[in-house]
């Protein structure tokens, strides 16, 4: 297991260098099988002083990406809480692999299409950040599972039951939505 520690704008002491590992090395313990993990401290000049130190928390796992972010005054704080919601995702995850009886909404299996509109024109923004992804192909059910785990809204992937491109998301309702494109 790999365990790699950054930090932005905060100086890493070594006490709070033995404190992450300590609490770190625990995770084996209850989730075997971790390739690596990455914890992010950062100091930011959020307004509210009491959100200012961000702790992030990111379990690799094979197949699996396991991650948590928290915000606090103080970064031993920001840590403590990221650490309870990542254990929160493990027992999820556990859970959810061990049940493997995941039920679907029936909107991920017959999406609601919205007929098409003419859209006006909006102003454009400036793409600020570009990520790169393996896509992975996995049922809708997996894909489901894996968005909750990252914590996320929405998730890209390749349908396995039919190999297309698609992307499940969150509705504001509770329920998820399937994208599939038409070519």
């Amino acid at each position: 297991m790999d365990v790699q520690i950054y930090n932005r704008n905060l100086e890493l002491t070594d006490r709070l260098r033995e404190y992450v590992d300590k609490k770190v090395e625990k995770f084996p313990r209850y989730l075997p099988g971790i390739e690596d993990i990455r914890v992010d401290l950062a100091a930011t000049n959020h307004r509210d002083s009491s959100r200012r130190m961000v702790a992030q928390i990111t379990i690799r796992v094979p197949g699996t990406l396991l991650r948590a972010e928290e915000r606090s005054g103080d970064v031993f704080a920001a840590f403590d809480a990221v650490i309870d919601k990542i254990y929160r995702r493990i027992d999820r995850y556990k859970g959810r692999r061990l049940s493997r009886r995941v039920e679907i909404p029936a909107s991920v299996i017959e999406p609601e299409v919205p007929e098409a509109e003419e859209v006006a024109p909006t102003p454009t923004g400036t793409i600020v950040r570009t990520k790169r992804f393996e896509v992975s192909s996995v049922t809708p059910e997996d894909a489901i599972e894996q968005m909750e785990l990252l914590g996320h809204f929405f998730y890209l992937f390749v349908d396995a039951t039919d190999g297309r491109l698609s992307v499940i998301y969150k509705r504001e309702d509770g329920d998820y939505g399937l994208l599939k494109p038409v070519y």
